[in-house]
């Protein structure tokens, strides 16, 4: 899978998204300390990842925290996370499958890259991109050649 690059300083200073969002009953924000437990573990049992359960654990430990979610009726529903493997990169993120296709995703992908941008980063890297195409239409990102196996290279990880 491929890297993929984001122009911050092209996107739009639009928190609107957040709004949308709020009209469907979700609820996009940082999770404080001391939720950390609870996310974590639900990103392991909702996505079966190890490593996005790390990547999130790790973002839990930046200051200010690295990490948005989106909660309906009191229950986690996604979640995204950027300098968790390396500065500058996005992810991990996931939706549970019940409540995609209503613009979370995308609300969580904005949070995080605006966050970056106020941050002072000119630039974020999408790493190990699964789909691309919602990444390009969301925000432009384009590929980033030879990117794959990129940062990953030497990983030292469980093989399934």
């Amino acid at each position: 899978m491929t890297d993929m690059l984001v122009k911050l300083y092209d996107l739009e200073n639009d928190w609107s998204f957040s709004a949308e969002q709020e009209k469907l009953g979700i609820t996009i924000r940082k999770p404080i300390g001391p939720e950390k437990h609870l996310i974590v573990d639900w990103v392991k049992r909702k996505f079966l990842l190890d490593a996005w359960a790390s990547e999130t654990n790790m973002a839990f430990s930046n200051r200010p925290i690295t990490c948005f979610v989106a909660i309906k009726n009191k229950k986690l529903i996604g979640f995204a996370c950027y300098d968790a493997t390396a500065l500058g990169f996005f992810g991990p993120t996931g939706v549970v499958k019940a409540q995609r296709g209503k613009g979370t995703g995308k609300a969580l992908l904005l949070a995080c890259l605006l966050d970056m941008k106020l941050k002072g980063y000119g630039y974020a890297i999408i790493g190990w991109v699964g789909p691309a195409e919602f990444f390009q239409n969301a925000v432009g990102a384009v590929e980033i050649p030879d990117s794959t196996p990129g940062i990953w290279k030497g990983w030292l990880h469980r093989n399934i």
